[in-house]
């Protein structure tokens, strides 16, 4: 009595396109945000690269005193640097969620300014960490939600100008 169905039904073709639709657009969909979501993470890794290693080739070319007069070296050109990508601070941001009074962002100087004397040499080194909390899509936020700090550290041996 029941093999009678279960021939037809095994037989029958015409929902199959369906059934396999609904299995794998799911898995697509999940898929691909995670690729986007990675993509966009990764450009954001990228940019606060460019940005901390900018602003150590500033730091470590800035020399408090040449002459003995004052130079405009000073740490927010190096910050605006960094976050902007200019020496003025104008502009978006290079990273969201990474700036002056953004919390879980940070950009550290070692050493700060003024500890170099006289003539730079081989063992003085700039270092330079920068660091955030990453901000995803609002999909990437509904489904994981968690918090992400994305850091870079570089050095740069202090020349001077």
């Amino acid at each position: 009595m029941l093999s009678r169905p279960m021939r037809r039904f095994h037989k029958e073709q015409d929902g199959v396109v369906l059934v396999e639709a609904l299995l794998i657009i799911p898995v697509l969909t999940i898929l691909t945000f995670g690729i986007l979501e990675f993509g966009n993470m990764m450009w954001q890794r990228q940019q606060l690269q460019v940005g901390v290693r900018d602003a150590a080739r500033y730091w470590s070319r800035c020399r408090d005193t040449i002459n003995m007069q004052v130079t405009a070296c000073n740490e927010t050109v190096a910050r605006n640097i960094a976050f902007y990508g200019n020496p003025g601070g104008t502009g978006n941001l290079r990273v969201p969620g990474w700036g002056p009074g953004t919390a879980g962002a940070s950009l550290t100087f070692d050493p700060p300014k003024g500890s170099f004397e006289g003539t730079p040499g081989p063992e003085d080194i700039v270092r330079v960490a920068g660091a955030f909390n990453y901000i995803g899509s609002p999909v990437y936020d509904t489904i994981l939600g968690g918090v992400i700090t994305i850091s870079w550290e570089t050095e740069m041996r202090y020349i001077g100008w």
